[in-house]
């Protein structure tokens, strides 16, 4: 090992895409390879280390985006790896198969809704069984849907946001208690929305918050086991939820300018957040709220 190589220092300001982005549409839940520009999810730039060698783990919303960044730092630090995501996200979820496959590595994929008990118990069953254990879970999979007006806020589109949000990310911890042994490590996907609600975001900013609050409740329960729980929040990220309703039209060229940083982040910047409170490096954390949002928390 070369111990004299240096670090190279980045200035996080120059970094990625500061300019407006193409004006662009997809229908939910969109796919990442028809974005413009494709957002990095470390395909290229993501470095493993071993850090997670053996570890079994089952990230949600996989396919595309922070999950998928996630799912390929994972299977690249060593753990072996099962994503869900929705049908329609199929060709996300092919292609980073098939990046991983020609680097030797096998990503077991599950496609699910998970808004019902039953999908989310026969998930774990699944997943638990294909990998053979189970010691990380990732819960990430969300929708985001901006609406600027309160009285066009329907009743339908808040029970769909609080059962992916919510009522998901509880019914896979229930049905995956029974299964995670000591040293398991549970990470939620919470939201800048927690920190900054957005008032064009009131349905998904209140589900944020209401899984944060569920994370730390959950992480006193469970530490008795030896089981840790934490939460992400990021801030704007080039990601498919962005551009399938998720952002008002005629903001998406503008996501992320307006930060502290002037500019989005990109999936891989979340992926060694992720990695640290998975790992064994971070065994005296549980029920933290890691912000990765561009300085969108310190407003």
């Amino acid at each position: 090992m070369d111990r004299t190589k240096k670090a190279i220092l980045v200035n996080p300001l120059s970094m990625y895409p500061h300019e407006e982005f193409p004006m662009q549409k997809q229908n939910p839940p969109g796919l990442q390879k028809s974005m413009k520009p494709i957002p990095d999810s470390g395909e290229e730039s993501y470095e493993g280390h071993g850090r997670l060698q053996g570890r079994k783990a089952l990230i949600t919303g996989g396919d595309s985006g922070i999950g998928r960044a996630v799912a390929l730092a994972y299977m690249r630090e060593g753990a072996q790896v099962t994503i869900t995501y929705l049908p329609g996200e199929q060709e996300d979820a092919e292609s980073l198969a098939s990046l991983l496959e020609k680097e030797g590595r096998k990503l077991i994929k599950i496609p699910a809704d998970l808004r019902t008990e039953e999908e989310c118990i026969r998930v774990i069953k699944e997943s638990t069984e294909l990998m053979q254990g189970l010691d990380i879970l990732v819960l990430n999979a969300a929708v985001q849907k901006a609406c600027t007006d309160l009285a066009k806020l329907t009743a339908e589109q808040i029970h769909h946001t609080f059962e992916v949000n919510v009522y998901s990310p509880i019914y896979l911890c229930k049905a995956t208690l029974p299964y995670l042994p000591a040293g398991a490590s549970v990470i939620f996907t919470g939201s800048a929305e927690y920190y900054t609600p957005n008032k064009m975001l009131m349905d998904y900013a209140a589900s944020k918050s209401a899984l944060v609050a569920f994370s730390i409740a959950f992480s006193k329960l469970v530490i008795e086991k030896g089981i840790r729980v934490n939460t992400v929040c990021p801030g704007p990220v080039w990601t498919p939820l962005e551009v399938s309703g998720g952002n008002p039209d005629e903001d998406i060229p503008r996501h992320g300018l307006d930060t502290p940083m002037k500019r989005p982040g990109q999936p891989v910047e979340l992926a060694g957040v992720y990695v640290f409170l998975a790992s064994n490096e971070s065994t005296y954390v549980t029920g933290e709220i890691y912000g990765v949002t561009g300085g969108l928390s310190a407003l």
